[in-house]
């Protein structure tokens, strides 16, 4: 019998907490930090609300997310130079170091994921 969308999605969903665990556990990072220097790494620098949207996550959640990332260095704010009342972010060279490191883990990426991912 062919599993069902939703027994897969399951699947997938403790894949991927368990991968956050182990980005965690290595790296000090939630998956949603990682996500962010990822966002940053590809976009460069972008504001607050674009990485809400890139990252899928309300407002409120992004604004945490900014500080707990920025607080470790990872990334950095400053004000736009067309709106003065707008916020940029970008990523640090520290951001990026960490970023690299992410990247090249794919040993500790779950076995459901990988398939996912074509690893």
């Amino acid at each position: 019998m062919n599993e069902s969308p939703l027994c897969k999605i399951r699947e997938i969903n403790k894949a991927i907490a368990e991968y956050e665990t182990i980005i965690v556990r290595d790296y000090g990072l939630s998956l949603n930090e990682g996500m962010l220097l990822c966002c940053l790494s590809e976009k460069g620098t972008i504001s607050s609300s674009d990485i809400a949207k890139a990252l899928g996550l309300t407002c409120s959640n992004t604004s945490k997310v900014i500080k707990s990332v920025e607080s470790k260095n990872l990334i950095r704010r400053y004000m736009s130079d067309e709106d003065k009342r707008s916020m940029l972010f970008s990523i640090t060279s520290e951001g990026e170091k960490k970023m690299r490191q992410l990247l090249s883990d794919t040993e500790n990426i779950p076995d459901a994921l990988k398939k996912i991912l074509n690893y």
